[in-house]
């Protein structure tokens, strides 16, 4: 599989959507209550299939990626959400896909790939889950895995505040948040482990490079 297999982008509903959401639902808190602030965004492809890696602390990581990087990005749901009619709906608009829980690592793996060539980005968050310190310590391999198997780069962000928005609260806090992005990352040559952790490693140490610029 190659480059060329693959869509240029995501389809023009998909975008008109994403666009009417993000300019009016997310846009006006993250650069006014949240004082976002973006860095380097020029280094986000806009057109072809990749794969956006980042570090994780909320649930508003996701809402905050797709802002950041100015495109719809695919993100893995559990199966059993796309049961619910209305739900399902807006899931797949918005570019989710679903996953059975039984099919493990490899049922995610094709259901990535299979948004990849339908043109979308890919978001995965390089540890698998939040983190309190935002930090990265132990990445998991499922994202350069994904892209040896579908030859697309990876695109390392940070995001940084957003552990402090639902800290010791259940409304959301008036918190600065920061985002920035790496260059992007070939993709590994090959599914060998010592590969894959190398490239893993790197898109790590990129992230928490990043985070660590702080404000």
């Amino acid at each position: 599989m190659t480059l060329g297999d693959f869509r240029e982008r995501e389809p023009i509903t998909n975008l008109l959507l994403y666009h009417l959401f993000r300019d009016f639902v997310i846009v006006p808190p993250f650069y006014t209550y949240f004082k976002g602030r973006v860095y380097d965004s020029k280094k986000v492809p806009q057109t072809k299939p990749h794969i956006v890696v980042s570090n994780h602390a909320s649930y508003f990581d996701p809402l905050i990626i797709s802002h950041s990087v100015g495109r719809p990005v695919a993100y893995m749901a559990k199966e059993e959400l796309f049961d619910i009619p209305l739900l399902k709906q807006w899931m797949m608009l918005y570019g989710a896909y679903p996953v059975k829980r039984e099919t493990g690592d490899r049922g995610a793996i094709r259901a990535a790939i299979n948004a990849l060539q339908n043109g979308w980005m890919v978001g995965i968050f390089l540890e698998g889950t939040r983190t309190p310190d935002a930090r990265i310590s132990y990445p998991k391999l499922g994202a350069a895995m994904i892209a040896a198997k579908a030859q697309v780069p990876l695109l390392p962000m940070s995001l940084w505040g957003t552990e402090k928005i639902l800290q010791s609260s259940s409304v959301p806090k008036s918190v600065p948040l920061t985002v920035r992005f790496g260059e992007l990352i070939d993709p590994p040559t090959s599914s060998k482990r010592k590969e894959l952790e190398s490239v893993t490693q790197k898109c790590a140490t990129i992230i928490n490079s990043l985070h660590d610029l702080g404000r």
